[in-house]
């Protein structure tokens, strides 16, 4: 049975091929360039229109048993758009940006990881400020020794919320082949911009406040009606491939909201994707849980120069492409070197561990998969997503989880027992550790009474 979910364009976009050498301008090609198209630094003539509010889905998001349907779709909100270079002499640098007036400080190492150079093209979601960014990056092959034989470029966008930037990676990938091609060129970044540009509130010392960030993972939203075009299909299901059934050890990390930095060497696109699966591993849709934890906050890209805020978030998922934070320990929780999850604190050794329960979960996982696609061959106007059932899949663990501990709070003798811990669909003696971390991060109260096993 052939595994179509699997077939994921990130996979594709990240072994993409290298880019050309120069082509001569093709005197027909006009208008626009928003994306699609060929290669070759033609570009589309047709902006992506905007969709009408009748093309939209309904105002809410319901769940069905295995079903997710989308709600609300936020509006386009580009707050800035601009080209990184790397000059062979002063290294990464911002040659362009829209507005000209917007702190991008940092932006030129962000938009083009560390050890870029190794590969011909990547992209990379990341962090500035109150915003998010998505920048796509290319490698060609020159006949110059001024630039040493290879340039390089990035070209980004910034947004307050990461969740549409998806939809503008094809222009991205298409502008930065432009870009390397046709430096200097920047008349359809400029228009891009001037369609897409949102109005930000005045900053801290103008009157006002920062626009608001949206995290995906907020524990106080039902449901996520924007994963449909947040990531490319397939993705769920490569990251469960990835990493097997360590998932479930990643998945007790994202619950507890600890700190969890992915190290990979370049490309770093897949690996913002795990980021971001990884966030998807800790949703709870209970109106009253998770008001004395953090926000699991995707981080995505980070290198040495967010070490300075890293220092002081007490949760969050990121992956890097630098070595050297393996070293500084009093940055995270988890740190997870390919398919590697290792922990430094002495309490957390025990999540290391897979046991009977999680074993189980993930045969579940699977069954469910395998009857999904199975579904998907037989049926043909049958065609539900296997991200969401991956999402839902966690959710209503989570939930069943929580539920437990609410009910039995809210008991009498407020007693937790071995039975208890088996209808959350945790292991009473393996996962007594976990739960007790549990109880504590979520301030729930209730009484543990399962033995502990190293103790007679």
């Amino acid at each position: 049975m052939v595994e179509r979910g699997d077939a994921a364009p990130l996979l594709r976009w990240a072994e993409g091929p290298a880019v050309s050498p120069p082509l001569a301008p093709d005197p027909q090609a006009g208008g626009r360039g928003w994306g699609g198209g060929g290669g070759g630094g033609r570009l589309a003539a047709e902006p992506p229109r905007r969709r009408e509010p009748e093309e939209l889905g309904p105002s809410e998001v319901l769940l069905q048993p295995g079903r997710l349907v989308l709600g609300d779709v936020e509006e386009d909100q580009v707050v800035a758009v601009f080209v990184v270079t790397f000059d062979p002499r002063s290294g990464n640098m911002v040659e362009w940006c829209l507005p000209q007036d917007i702190d991008l400080e940092g932006v030129e190492f962000k938009s083009m990881a560390s050890g870029s150079h190794k590969v011909q093209s990547d992209f990379i979601y990341f962090r500035k400020g109150p915003f998010f960014g998505l920048a796509c990056f290319a490698n060609m092959p020159v006949e110059s020794e001024l630039e040493r034989g290879a340039r390089m470029k990035s070209v980004g966008i910034l947004s307050p919320s990461y969740t549409l930037l998806y939809r503008y990676m094809h222009f991205l990938e298409n502008q930065v082949r432009h870009q390397l091609e046709m430096p200097g060129h920047y008349s359809h970044l400029a228009a891009f911009y001037e369609d897409k540009k949102g109005v930000l509130h005045a900053g801290p010392g103008r009157g006002g406040s920062l626009p608001p960030v949206y995290w995906l993972p907020s524990i106080h939203r039902y449901m996520y009606p924007e994963m449909k075009i947040t990531h490319p299909a397939g993705c769920m299901s490569q990251f469960i491939k990835f990493f097997g059934e360590q998932i479930l050890i990643l998945w007790k990390f994202a619950l507890l909201r600890k700190r969890i930095l992915i190290f990979s060497p370049p490309p770093v696109g897949v690996v913002c994707y795990r980021v971001y699966c990884c966030c998807c591993l800790a949703n709870v849709s209970l109106p009253g849980i998770g008001a004395t934890v953090p926000e699991s906050k995707p981080f995505f890209y980070v290198n040495v120069a967010d070490i300075e805020s890293l220092e002081v978030e007490v949760s969050y998922v990121a992956c890097t492409t630098e070595k050297i934070f393996e070293e500084k320990r009093e940055l995270y929780d988890v740190y997870v070197d390919n398919q590697n999850v290792k922990t430094h604190h002495d309490h957390l050794q025990p999540l290391l561990k897979i046991n009977s329960a999680d074993r189980e979960k993930y045969r579940r996982l699977n069954e469910q998969r395998q009857l999904l696609l199975y579904s998907q061959e037989v049926e043909e106007d049958y065609n539900p997503c296997e991200e969401d059932l991956f999402v839902l899949f966690f959710l209503e663990q989570n939930n069943r989880i929580f539920q437990t501990l609410l009910e039995v709070s809210a008991s009498q003798d407020k007693t937790l027992t071995a039975e208890h811990a088996r209808v959350m669909g945790l292991d009473p003696q393996g996962d007594r550790g976990f739960l007790m971390d549990l109880l504590e991060a979520y301030g729930i109260d209730v009484m543990l009474v399962i033995d502990n096993p190293c103790c007679p």
